[in-house]
């Protein structure tokens, strides 16, 4: 089974591209909503993360994802560190789930495929990009988070033109047509390739 990695940065529209190959058939693993859940429900993982950012890190025995996020995305020390607490077992998590899938490839859907360097576990990649307006525009409707406050994330993850050199497919996320239409497309390349 091929393994296909699915990145973009904040507001590109992965999670609208990953919906469009759901539709397809074929199964997305969403890693960070995954990295959320195992950060709530492994011990392994609260044990480490209130070691690293004190009690405050949990609050009614729930994950405090605006508490970390006000430090992670100031400080790229700390965010490497909740990364290589996290990141480890997200990978171990979706190995098992990907081996109990019966379709030709999977997509893994992940924020940061290259700033991690984890790029060479994939057979494919694929990169959603949209202009930087339009995904700080996209943001703002979604999330309500201030302009500065994505900036700050969008400084954590590499610019798309350095993403594209690496990645085997890039989707220009602007208009949802031409964008249903280049998924169809990537989805007939990787049938054949994993054929």
């Amino acid at each position: 089974m091929m393994i296909v990695g699915l990145t973009g940065g904040i507001g590109s529209g992965k999670t609208t591209v990953a919906e469009m190959f759901i539709e397809l058939g074929i199964p997305v693993y969403d890693s960070d909503f995954e990295a959320k859940r195992l950060m709530q429900s492994s011990k392994k993982l609260k044990k480490a993360i209130i070691a690293l950012f004190g009690k405050e890190a949990y609050t009614d025995k729930k994950l405090n994802k605006t508490y970390i996020s006000s430090l992670v995305f100031k400080d790229g020390k700390l965010l490497k560190k909740l990364n290589a607490i996290v990141h480890p077992a997200v990978k171990k998590h979706f190995k098992s789930w990907a081996k109990k899938q019966k379709t030709p490839y999977v997509i893994q859907e992940a924020a940061i495929i290259f700033e991690n360097a984890s790029h060479e576990s994939y057979d494919r990649i694929i990169l959603v990009t949209s202009p930087q307006n339009i995904r700080i525009q996209r943001v703002i409707n979604r999330d309500g988070h201030a302009e500065e406050k994505i900036r700050d994330r969008m400084r954590n993850q590499w610019e798309d033109a350095k993403k594209a050199t690496l990645a085997d497919f890039v989707i220009e996320n602007v208009d949802i047509e031409k964008t249903k239409l280049k998924v169809r497309e990537i989805h007939k390349q990787l049938l054949g390739l994993s054929q």
